[in-house]
């Protein structure tokens, strides 16, 4: 629920609070700050992921909506940025737990992923400060388009989703993921 408050239901209840008044003047921006994760899921990330795709389809939404009335609207989409953000996840019991007990069906799963995430980030290029960057040049166009890439990654992925069938999409991302032949039962 967390998530959800925060990446989703937070932005729609400040957009509905803005929307009347921009209505009003025929103008307005809104930039919604979405992620990577809004087009694609990762394993241990569900939550994450679901709140993004939210944002996603409620902002597209709104593009189609707003427009009309002369309010632009924008999503800003981020992949990974070189931060060290990672440490402030907030894990849910059951996933403390399966972090915790070798003997969770989990175990590797957590413990496979959250060094490759963070290896990810340190790998990154983009810092904080691009992604700022870009908001504030987004704010700056005059017709803002509706995906904004904040990353080169971000691009990649966009790109890879929307071209590569998704049977060949998903496969290549499952056989990315650090240690998946260790995953599930074992023999």
């Amino acid at each position: 629920l967390t998530q959800l408050s925060t990446n989703y239901l937070g932005p729609m209840d400040l957009i509905r609070i803005a929307l009347p008044r921009m209505r009003e003047k025929g103008y307005g921006r809104i930039i919604n700050i979405s992620s990577v994760s809004g087009m694609m899921a990762m394993p241990t990330m569900g939550s994450y992921s679901g709140s993004k795709f939210a944002l996603e389809g409620a902002t597209e939404s709104l593009w189609y909506e707003m427009k009309p009335w002369g309010v632009r609207i924008t999503l800003v989409q981020p992949g990974f940025i070189h931060s060290n953000s990672f440490q402030n996840v907030i894990l849910s019991k059951l996933a403390r737990t399966a972090i915790e007990d070798p003997s969770d069906p989990y175990y590797v799963v957590y413990r496979s992923m959250a060094p490759f995430i963070e290896r990810l980030m340190s790998l990154a290029r983009a810092t904080p400060e691009d992604i700022a960057e870009r908001v504030l040049a987004t704010l700056q166009k005059k017709n803002p388009r509706l995906r904004v890439f904040a990353t080169i990654d971000a691009r990649f992925f966009y790109i890879l989703r929307r071209t590569l069938p998704r049977k060949v999409f998903h496969a290549l991302l499952y056989r990315a993921l650090p240690k998946i032949r260790h995953w599930g039962p074992r023999p």
